[in-house]
């Protein structure tokens, strides 16, 4: 019965329907006559299944109005398509040290523990933007334009600066839909504001405890790093662009998220806390030459997707419009896929 309540996507479908609602009730647009449109823009196949999570005014327009697909607009597709593919076979290399970090048996240590945690940090970035980039790039050879859903998140210096670079749609969505009609910022509200919109996200997740504590921690680290930045004392280190306080923040960053991911992968919350723990009491077991190298692999794969992603970011238009070269990349990068690739690993965000 749970596959007919609630079918595949239906988080990503509400969401698109309640913009269009709440625009039309806002001002912000004009409700649309043509039902087949407003169907076709609630139902666009590319992102419907996992996101980005389209808002009708960004989606609807060019229903409307569809521009036929230029060369330039495959030639970028195709090679959004093609990160995309390449970033979720990284991503499903990942399972094996994640799966014996949440296995739950009591032998796991404290460094197996902290690379099935990075390793699900590369796990969940990878299959998730590169379900993003796919379908941001079949939408493209399509002529309609979505925008950039992750921006090199794992960069980023606070909490507030990774929610505005992970699962960008969502976190705007959140935002601008229910962080401001509680209030914004108005009348001193804007902690309460922020922690509501928090754990609300973290409800979005899933209806399990585990959701709503990662939520709650969320919301805390968000409203303690805005707090930070009010106080005039703090803000001068807080702000700093040198070298070695941007490393620092970056690394704090990073562990702050690491450390949430025993909730948000977890079966429960004493599996969660039991991770947490050994995280930071160091068990009895070794070290061995082989859990090293894993760990340099997981690191390695963590930081090429973010390398190439700023490659794509930087210079993808420049690459589309070099044929000679961008050609025999698409076909050896697609070619690489379909050979190595393993097309046995469903998207995470399916569950979603």
């Amino acid at each position: 019965m749970l596959s007919i309540i609630l079918p595949v996507g239906i988080s990503f479908y509400t969401f698109q329907s309640m913009s269009y609602t709440i625009d039309v009730y806002r001002g912000d647009m004009k409700a649309h006559r043509g039902f087949l449109v407003f169907l076709a823009t609630l139902s666009f196949f590319p992102q419907l299944v996992a996101g980005p999570i389209l808002r009708a005014k960004e989606i609807l327009p060019q229903l409307v109005n569809m521009r036929v697909p230029t060369a330039l607009n495959i030639r970028i597709g195709l090679l959004l398509v093609l990160l995309g593919l390449l970033k979720k076979t990284t991503a499903d290399l990942m399972a094996g040290p994640v799966g014996v970090a949440f296995n739950g048996q009591a032998d796991v240590s404290t460094f197996e523990t902290w690379i099935g945690l990075l390793a699900f940090s590369a796990q969940l970035y990878g299959d998730f933007s590169g379900y993003s980039d796919i379908a941001i790039g079949i939408a493209l050879m399509l002529g309609v334009y979505i925008p950039m859903n992750f921006n090199l998140p794992y960069f980023s210096t606070s909490p507030v600066d990774f929610w505005r670079r992970w699962h960008i749609s969502l976190s705007s969505w959140l935002r601008d839909y229910l962080y401001i009609s509680l209030g914004g910022s108005r009348n001193g509200k804007r902690a309460r504001n922020q922690f509501i919109t928090m754990l609300l996200a973290g409800l979005w997740h899933g209806a399990s405890w585990t959701f709503v504590v990662w939520g709650a921690y969320m919301g805390v680290i968000v409203v303690v790093t805005q707090w930070l930045n009010d106080r005039p004392q703090l803000s001068k280190w807080v702000n700093s662009k040198n070298w070695l306080s941007l490393v620092i923040k970056i690394a704090v960053t990073h562990y702050l998220f690491v450390l949430s991911w025993p909730l948000f992968r977890g079966s429960s919350l004493e599996a969660a806390w039991t991770m947490i723990v050994d995280m930071h009491i160091p068990q009895a077991t070794a070290v061995t030459a082989g859990a090293g190298i894993v760990m340099a692999l997981v690191v390695t794969g963590l930081f090429l997707m973010h390398f190439v992603d700023a490659l794509r970011i930087r210079y993808g238009n420049a690459l589309a419009n070099r044929q000679w070269f961008f050609w025999p990349l698409l076909v050896i990068g697609f070619t690489l896929f379909f050979t190595v690739g393993d097309f046995g690993h469903d998207f995470i965000y399916f569950q979603f």
